[in-house]
């Protein structure tokens, strides 16, 4: 194979990129491409946030491919249209490209399968987006797995490919245009939110190196912020989730982390299968929302008066990241205590988080709803005993509730019960008592 095209989607690297190794392994000549995807661009699914975080991922993988003879040509427009395109262009005789699990992607994926038929230009297909390839974990009925703890025990023992080197050299066909990286202006209007963290495989790696020494531990401590805050580095696929899986299992304190990555790999691999569950009920129960608007947007803001509420709803506005014991607090008190449909809080924390995964977002909102891939009861957590058992100080509401800075220890989760309540802090909006 003289030519092929490497389709970069969520699959933003060099190490352990199988759609890449196994291209440069094939093909003389390799034309990195990346689309600014028309039908993205303007949806809910584009935010400051992920865009921000997006542009610094695109030049530091244009940097990387510089060092090895190649850089990312950019092209915005139809996805399918513009490959095609440069195919044509460069008289490329295959396009390799990652699977990946939303409703969206496998359209795309079917698209761009009848288009390169049409054209006689071959079009291979590899995993990239979970640790395990998406649907390879099967039930003995040989469905999906709609529940967890069978899916973990299989997930666990599963075969897993070895980690792919990376290519040293790409070299590229001569004269094609690059394109030009637009401005985060130019692609989605508003302001990021001024706490991103940095994006691209360069910040990925050393992050995930960074936490790994650390020792991996504390990860339900919300003060501490012992977290390795990899999710946006997984969700652009800065770094591999199946190298990631492999560094920590070999960390004593990892098991939870190395978990959490099977916990992903499940609810993309239950999107894959229904992708109608973006936005419909797993499990219907026949829920009555509450239509209270008001309500959601006091939850937004992070003024509902439930102090530990409000600083996780406050740390993911001001840094687009919420821990994931935060999520499950957060989610608990919109859905449980405020009545309100899980998809408003769900559209909510998409528009902010940088690492806004469908699959991910949804299933979790899903299961604490009690709609998705939770046999048992709907998961409702107590703000208060949540406060006194993962922030027991009160440090991190202090750090993202100013106004109760003051308040020492304990007593911050509870300004209500002081004789001089904190200066400018609501009320509770709802009774626990």
């Amino acid at each position: 194979m003289r030519t092929a095209i490497v389709l970069f989607t969520r699959d933003l690297r060099l190490h352990d990129n199988l759609t890449l190794s196994t291209a440069a392994r094939e093909a003389e000549q390799i034309v990195p491409l990346f689309v600014f995807d028309d039908a993205i661009l303007g949806t809910a699914f584009a935010r400051p946030n992920r865009v921000a975080f997006l542009l610094d991922t695109l030049r530091d993988l244009d940097a990387s491919l510089t060092r090895r003879g190649g850089h990312l040509v950019l092209r915005s427009g139809d996805v399918v249209a513009e490959t095609l395109a440069l195919a044509r262009e460069v008289r490329a005789e295959t396009v390799f490209v990652a699977e990946d699990a939303s409703g969206y992607a496998q359209r795309r994926q079917r698209r761009l399968a009848e288009a390169c038929h049409a054209d006689r230009v071959a079009l291979r297909l590899t995993p990239g987006v979970t640790v395990a390839p998406l649907v390879s974990i099967e039930a003995s009925s040989g469905q999906h797995y709609r529940v967890f703890t069978p899916f973990y025990r299989a997930w666990s023992r599963a075969p897993r490919r070895p980690v792919e080197a990376t290519p040293r050299r790409l070299p590229m066909p001569t004269g094609v245009s690059r394109g030009r990286l637009p401005t985060l202006s130019r692609l989605v209007p508003g302001r990021p939110s001024p706490e991103l963290p940095p994006g691209g495989e360069t910040a990925g790696r050393r992050r995930l190196s960074a936490w790994l020494r650390s020792g991996a531990a504390g990860h339900d401590d919300l003060a501490a912020d012992a977290t390795s805050r990899l999710s946006p580095y997984l969700h652009f696929g800065c770094i591999s989730p199946l190298e990631v899986a492999r560094r920590a299992a070999e960390v004593a304190g990892a098991a939870p982390f190395g978990r959490q990555l099977a916990w992903r790999d499940f609810f993309h691999q239950l999107l894959a299968a229904r992708p109608e569950t973006a936005h419909q009920d797993m499990r219907p129960r026949g829920d009555r929302w509450s239509d209270d608007t008001e309500a959601l947007e006091t939850w937004k803001q992070g003024k509902t008066g439930y102090p530990i509420v409000d600083a996780c709803m406050r740390q993911l506005l001001r840094e687009g990241y919420m821990h994931n014991r935060a999520r499950l607090i957060t989610a608990s008190f919109l859905v449980h205590d405020l009545r309100v449909d899980w998809r408003a809080g769900a559209r909510h924390l998409f528009d902010w988080l940088v690492d806004g995964d469908v699959a991910n977002n949804v299933g979790n909102w899903q299961w604490v709803a009690g709609t998705g891939a939770n046999p048992r009861p709907p998961r409702a957590f107590n703000p208060l005993r949540q406060a006194y058992r993962f922030d027991p100080d009160g440090v991190y509401v202090r750090r993202y509730v100013p106004e109760l800075a003051a308040i020492e220890g304990r007593a911050v989760h509870e300004p209500w019960k002081l004789r001089e309540n904190a200066t400018g802090y609501p009320t509770p909006i709802v009774d626990r008592t």
